[in-house]
């Protein structure tokens, strides 16, 4: 089955894997610690975000450490950018509808 990069990040396990090794490269063993959960749904997790060309390895010894593949997730905030533009409207809406409130009620 073809996964996508949306389907990767849907997962709440998922996001915080890719939050922690965006912080640094980071093995299994490591990951694992972070949650309750065993190393091999660690595992299975990595083994999607890596099917997404979201996360990377690289052999260092006996150990494999994963890494954030930063040109994947560009594509995850170039679909999110059409968005953004919809949402700082409706902010500024919301900002103008406030301010119309409080000067009312002075």
């Amino acid at each position: 089955m073809r996964r996508d990069v949306f389907q990767a990040i849907a997962d709440p396990t998922r996001r915080a894997i890719i939050a922690l090794i965006a912080l640094q490269a980071m093995t299994p063993n490591a990951l694992a610690e972070h949650f309750e959960t065993s190393r091999q749904a660690v595992s299975k997790h990595l083994q999607i975000l890596s099917e997404c060309q979201l996360v990377k390895q690289e052999q260092k010894g006996r150990e494999i450490y994963y890494q954030l593949e930063v040109d994947k997730m560009k594509e995850i905030d170039k679909w999110l950018e059409q968005f953004r533009k919809i949402w700082e409207d409706r902010f500024n809406q919301l900002d103008n509808v406030l301010s119309t409130l409080k000067s009312n009620k002075k």
